[in-house]
């Protein structure tokens, strides 16, 4: 289960990462990743709303991303707010699914941003 420390708790804080955040979508759940100018540790925060189930199948899917979050935790950079949104089709999928598609937002926002430099007298439109 995540510390107290690793969550976030403040509904502004939840606000302020899923607007000012980058978003991740996948088939089964959006991630909404920020850094946190206070630098933080990682907090995580979940929404899984009505449209997923019964309060059964909820909490069976927030369980699952909280299980999933907690494993991740060490492969996350210091600093990081993340919120993640399940979707309806969280209901349905297994748990080695659910997992992957987590570490994969988690992965796709920390990659570096690979940034393409033109040589100028390379370009043949110079030439």
């Amino acid at each position: 289960m995540l510390a107290g420390a690793n969550r976030i708790t403040s509904g502004d804080d939840y606000k302020m990462v899923v607007r000012r955040g980058v978003r991740v979508v996948g088939p089964h759940l959006v991630a909404y990743l920020r850094r946190n100018p206070d630098g933080e540790p990682v907090r995580f925060g979940f929404i899984v709303a009505k449209n997923v189930g019964n309060a059964v199948r909820r909490n069976r899917v927030r369980r699952r991303l909280k299980a999933a979050s907690f494993s991740l935790l060490p492969s996350v950079r210091p600093g990081t707010d993340v919120v993640i949104r399940a979707l309806p089709s969280a209901n349905d999928v297994s748990w080695p699914e659910l997992y992957s598609e987590v570490e994969g937002a988690l992965a796709k926002y920390q990659r570096p941003a690979v940034t393409l430099r033109v040589d100028p007298a390379s370009n043949p439109v110079n030439r």
